[in-house]
Parts: C-alpha cells; sequence; structure tokens
C-alpha cells in the first residue's frame, strides 16, 4: 500500500540503500535513540524488496529473527541484504542495517514456498479480546518518545506483566513508498515489551537484546494485538512472550530476551 503525499512516516529513503529516520522514531529509553522497532520493520521491507528483484514466486517470510546489536541515533541508516542460503522453494536471508559503518540491526528471515493450505488451516492459540472490547490506554503515561506517541493503544490488564493490547499507527514506515502488511505490521512488533510492564521502567531497565517472531499466516493490516507475560529471573535475565493477534485472531507468536538492570543509587 503506497501512502498519500503528507502522511508522517518512521523514515524516507535519501539513497538506493539509506534511509532517515524522522522525529516519529524517537525512543522510549533515550528519546535522542531509535525505538528499534520501526527499524525491525525497515529490515523486513528491504528484505521483501531484494527478494522480489530475484523472483517472482512470491516466498513467504515464516520466521523472523533480529538480533539487536547497539544503540543508534535518529540518523540516517544503510541497510544491506545477502541471501545465505538459496533454494528454489526455501531461503535463508540476511538483512543488516547500519549506523555510520556500525551494524546496530541484524534480521536473519527464513522464506518459504506458499502454497494452499487453507483446509488444514487452524490454530488451538485462545483470541483474545477484540480492540472494540479492549479498553483505550495512554501508553504516554508510562513511555515516552516519538514512536510511542504515535500509537493508538487499547490494553486490558490482568496483573503487572500479563495483559492482552491492540496497537496501531496511522504513520507509515517509509515515506512514498509501497509497503506490505507483514512489513508494516513487523514495524510494531518490538511494542510488546512495553505493553505490560512488571516494574516501572523508571526504577527498572528491561530493554531486549532480540526479537523473534514465528508466524503461520500473513497478518492483516490495522491492529496488532498481542497476548503477553513478562517473566524477570534472578538473574539478571527476563523473558517477553506474546502471541500475536490481527483482527481474524492469532496469526504467530514473539519472544524478546531481556537485559533486567535496576537503577540503583
Amino acid at each position: 500500500m503506497t501512502t498519500a503525499p503528507g502522511t508522517p512516516a518512521y523514515f524516507e529513503r535519501v539513497g538506493a540503500a539509506a534511509f532517515r529516520a524522522t522525529e516519529h522514531v524517537g525512543g522510549g529509553w533515550r528519546e535522542h535513540e531509535q525505538h528499534i522497532a520501526a527499524a525491525l520493520g525497515l529490515s523486513v521491507h528491504v528484505v521483501e524488496l531484494d527478494r522480489d528483484t530475484r523472483r517472482d514466486d512470491g516466498l513467504v517470510l515464516g520466521r523472523l529473527s533480529f538480533d539487536i546489536l547497539g544503540t543508534v541515533p535518529v540518523d540516517v541508516v544503510d541497510a544491506r541484504v545477502s541471501v545465505l542460503r538459496p533454494g528454489r522453494t526455501i531461503e535463508l536471508v540476511e538483512a543488516c542495517l547500519a549506523h555510520d559503518g556500525r551494524d546496530f540491526l541484524r534480521l536473519r528471515a527464513w522464506l518459504l514456498r506458499p502454497g494452499d493450505t487453507a483446509e488444514l488451516g487452524g490454530t488451538p492459540l485462545p483470541r483474545i479480546p477484540s480492540p472494540e472490547e479492549t479498553p483505550p490506554w495512554d501508553v504516554t503515561s508510562v513511555w515516552p518518545g516519538g514512536l510511542v506517541a504515535s500509537l493508538e493503544v487499547r490494553r486490558r490488564q490482568l496483573e503487572p506483566g500479563r495483559a492482552s493490547s491492540w496497537a496501531r499507527t496511522a504513520t507509515t514506515l517509509v515515506a512514498g513508498e509501497e509497503v506490505s502488511a507483514l512489513a508494516a505490521t513487523a514495524g510494531l512488533f518490538d511494542v510488546a515489551n512495553g505493553m505490560t510492564v512488571r516494574a516501572d521502567p523508571r526504577d527498572v531497565a528491561f530493554p531486549n537484546i532480540d526479537l523473534t517472531a514465528h508466524l503461520f499466516r500473513v497478518p492483516q493490516r490495522g491492529w496488532l494485538g498481542f497476548d503477553t507475560s513478562v517473566s524477570f529471573g534472578a538473574q539478571g535475565i527476563g523473558l517477553t512472550s506474546s502471541v500475536l493477534h490481527d483482527e481474524l485472531g492469532p496469526f504467530g507468536t514473539l519472544a524478546q530476551a531481556l537485559t533486567v538492570r535496576p537503577h540503583h543509587g
């Protein structure tokens, strides 16, 4: 879907493989750094663009494994894509995003041959209450930053670290470019870690160092739902686990490894 001129965007293309982050990607931990969520979507976008220049059979992305290698300022980032495991029906593709010559994000994606398995479709994963059944929540009451401010969020909190929630945005991923439903949706995956906190982020930092999503169908545009549990261990590590939903129901799972760092003094 190509957006109309003037629509706010997280990135603007400034070169063949270069994208400038806008103020809408300001982070939740430090506003002068990028919230990594939009960069995840951008890396999926460049993988799909690369796929479509090399082949015409529409391989679908079944697993997205992101490693977050460091923080990045709100500035220009460079993208590169390579095929690690070529194949007629299955590929392993890597996309890296870099700033000033330093990689800060790496995506390894498995691309699989599509097929008609509608008669076999189904999942035992339970649905969460729809967006209409879920009360609005002001996410900016917990988190600062341009990306968080760009979201509309609904949430049903069960306890700290356990909630179902929905998020959507009117901000497009890349200004003036056609972006797939998957890339647009992947640009919101990372907000799962902030949807139901176990501890006040002013007292405890718990950034994720990775994100892995396994998908069993392509999501629809619009609301992205999370059925989320957050766990902290006793040795400084944690885990955010979510079942991913669109308005049709579950479509995959997501996990984020956390480094848990209480603020002292």
